[in-house]
């Protein structure tokens, strides 16, 4: 299930301090406070003024275990947000505050970071994802994002987007593989970027290589849609680098905390910076997945990869992102692996079964996925009688 505020409507009973949603977007109006940032990364302690919304209560259809925010916003130098949620429990008690990420675009001013070490009766906010402990599901939450910009800064945040994906533990169980679902035979030209060929590079984000999945599958959506870094904001690259633009999105995803490029959320965001939308949410099924290919949207898919698994597939057990272009006339499943040796070898068909039981299962990715698409590209329509999750 997922819920998401764009338009003004969304925000009818949001409480906003300071902030109000206007052309298309919610903007800092003026200083609800001030505060004085700790950047626990190594920039300067600065003084940013500040303005919230709080999206008020929201019930969920079902008793969730796992929630994760997403967002689209432009953020300047010298701006960021902080997006932070609460849940309430069927006794109707109500968490914390958990804060799910300080996110900006730059790292210049402010590092992107989550924040570890947030964990208690009600549940853990995991990098990415709020967890709730076994027998006490969420079943509200309310978000709540501030917008933040230094005292000199020339201009505010700007949010185009935000999203709460829920979620219940899905089965470990087989289930049947899922039938047609209109794009068999049917492939997107996605560009084709290997995460091996980095290997080395940037070790102060994370060194490229088995690290790169996730910047190396944002780099191809972004890539794919036309957008991305130009020349000179890849100026400090090395001119050698066949594929600048990977080291670049490792840079711009990642997560200081973590000290990895994988936070979903942070590879949703970023493109936003180039006018694209992102978000993170789950899918039930390669039959869903399609809706997406028949809109034109490639789907960046989140797998964790044991030996023998996937045929073909090299095992990733701490995690990979391979981004679905399509399916073969019989419904296999196209992707661009970036787990591969060169560019040209990124491109593979993987056995649909074998492909669906892996990023279904709740060991293997619960079905996550991230989503990157211009703002006047529709998003596909939803299964109809089951819970919106787009």
């Amino acid at each position: 299930m997922l819920h998401r505020w764009t338009e003004a409507r969304h925000f009818a009973d949001a409480a906003h301090r300071g902030t109000t949603w206007s052309d298309g977007a919610l903007r800092l109006e003026s200083a609800e406070s001030s505060e004085t940032f700790v950047d626990q990364h190594g920039h300067a302690t600065l003084a940013w003024d500040y303005a919230t919304c709080s999206t008020g209560w929201r019930e969920l259809p079902f008793p969730a275990e796992e929630l994760i925010p997403s967002w689209s916003a432009h953020t300047p130098a010298g701006t960021r947000l902080m997006v932070s949620l609460r849940v309430r429990d069927a006794e109707g008690e109500t968490s914390p505050w958990y804060v799910m990420a300080h996110w900006a675009s730059h790292d210049d001013v402010v590092h992107r970071t989550t924040v570890p070490g947030q964990s208690g009766p009600f549940g853990t906010a995991d990098v990415d994802v709020f967890v709730a402990p076994p027998g006490r599901p969420a079943l509200a939450y309310e978000l709540e994002v501030r917008l933040a910009r230094t005292q000199d800064a020339a201009e505010g945040p700007v949010v185009r987007a935000v999203g709460l994906s829920a979620s219940s533990t899905p089965p470990d169980h087989r289930q049947p593989v899922s039938g047609p679902g209109g794009a068999w035979g049917k492939t997107l030209d996605v560009p084709r970027r290997s995460q091996e060929l980095h290997t080395g590079h940037s070790p102060q984000w994370d060194g490229g290589g088995e690290a790169w999945s996730a910047p190396a599958c944002t780099a191809m959506l972004t890539e794919y849609f036309g957008h991305g870094p130009a020349a000179d904001e890849m100026a400090w690259i090395d001119p050698a680098d066949t594929a600048p633009q990977v080291d670049f999105t490792a840079r711009a995803v990642y997560d200081y905390a973590y000290k990895g490029c994988g936070n979903w959320a942070f590879n949703a965001a970023y493109p936003a910076r180039y006018g694209l939308d992102g978000l993170v949410t789950r899918l039930r099924s390669l039959s869903e997945l399609e809706r997406f290919i028949s809109a034109g949207i490639p789907v960046a898919t989140a797998q964790r990869i044991r030996v023998g698994e996937l045929s073909g597939a090299g095992h990733s057990p701490a995690g990979s992102i391979k981004i679905v272009c399509g399916f073969t006339a019989d419904g296999d499943v196209v992707v661009n692996d970036p787990l591969s040796a060169t560019d040209e070898d990124v491109r593979r068909t993987y056995p649909r079964g074998e492909f669906e039981r892996v990023w279904q299962s709740a060991s293997g990715g619960g079905g996550v996925v991230y989503l990157v698409r211009p703002p006047g590209l529709a998003l596909p329509d939803h299964v109809p009688g089951l819970d919106a999750n787009w």
